[in-house]
């Protein structure tokens, strides 16, 4: 079935003119003349029979017909702009980024300032995930992840930095307790649930705990650990900040985890998702120069 679309000038003449309300604001936005605006619109009304404007020529309005079509233009145009910024390989439009929730709020967000000052006019969009990413069905351009290898195929891997694990406390709390911990709640997260055994066994510590509590969120046992709740085992890059503004202690320092965060980019040229994971890169090497765990 052949498709009825008039000329895509004539188009742009008409809604240009009708979001304007004159001709002559709508000439100035594309660079022509009046008349050829004019005369674009005449046709445009032509071709479809019906008037798009009516009144007197210092003063038009658009008839309803004219309200219709505008109003379907506008939507058409704003997804043609972003059907082509989707495509383009260019530093603006928006770059789809997925990575742990917990991650995306303790470590990238507090960062992403600075790539947006580099980068105005790319639009950075956060989705929380921790699965397998699959670049054709979740429609991302970057996965941040943490775990090992394999990767999934056709992706480019960006390693990051090795994740180190320790328990971490309140600091209120551990003053009252001075390193006796044995009643203080253990908890946990259902996302990660060997979390504590796999730090045992990496630190050959044999901490005994009290009872223990489930979180269902990372996050949520993060913000009971701060709340003086009990002592949790989490990764370095979520409580460094904490630590350092002694809202937290670690008092058995921290181990690797054997786990590294990586940045997984698809292999096609993407001017975009390259200048992310490059200054991603960058903001690694500089995290663990400047923040090494203790």
């Amino acid at each position: 079935m052949s498709r009825r679309i008039p000329s895509l000038n004539a188009l742009r003449a008409f809604e240009a003119a009708g979001r304007h309300g004159r001709m002559t604001l709508a000439a100035d936005e594309l660079n022509v003349t009046h008349s050829a605006v004019s005369r674009q619109i005449q046709h445009l009304e032509a071709l479809l029979g019906v008037p798009l404007f009516e009144g007197p020529k210092n003063r038009l309005r658009l008839t309803e017909a004219g309200v219709t079509l505008l109003a379907g233009l506008g939507t058409a145009f704003d997804q043609i702009d972003a059907s082509v910024r989707a495509v383009a390989d260019t530093d603006e439009g928006a770059i789809n980024i997925s990575c742990p929730g917990t991650f995306t709020m303790r470590w990238l967000i507090p960062r992403l300032y600075r790539f947006q000052s580099d980068y105005p006019k790319m639009e950075v969009r956060l989705t929380a995930s921790s699965k397998p990413v699959d670049f054709e069905r979740d429609g991302v351009d970057v996965a941040i992840r943490v775990g090992d290898p394999p990767w999934p195929a056709g992706a480019e891997v960006i390693p990051l930095f090795p994740e180190q694990i320790g328990p971490v406390i309140a600091a209120d709390l551990a003053q009252d307790n001075v390193g006796e911990f044995g009643t203080i709640p253990e908890l946990h997260t259902r996302t990660r649930p060997q979390a504590w055994n796999d730090w045992r066994s990496r630190s050959g510590r044999q901490l005994s705990l009290g009872p223990r509590v489930d979180y269902e969120h990372f996050y949520f046992m993060l913000e009971a650990a701060r709340a003086g709740l009990g002592m949790c085992a989490a990764p370095w890059p979520y409580v460094v900040d904490d630590i350092h503004a002694g809202r937290l202690r670690a008092p058995f320092g921290f181990v690797d985890s054997g786990h590294h965060y990586v940045a997984l980019k698809r292999s096609r040229r993407n001017r975009k998702a390259s200048l992310f994971c490059d200054w991603l890169a960058a903001q690694a090497r500089e995290f663990q120069t400047s923040n090494p765990a203790v």
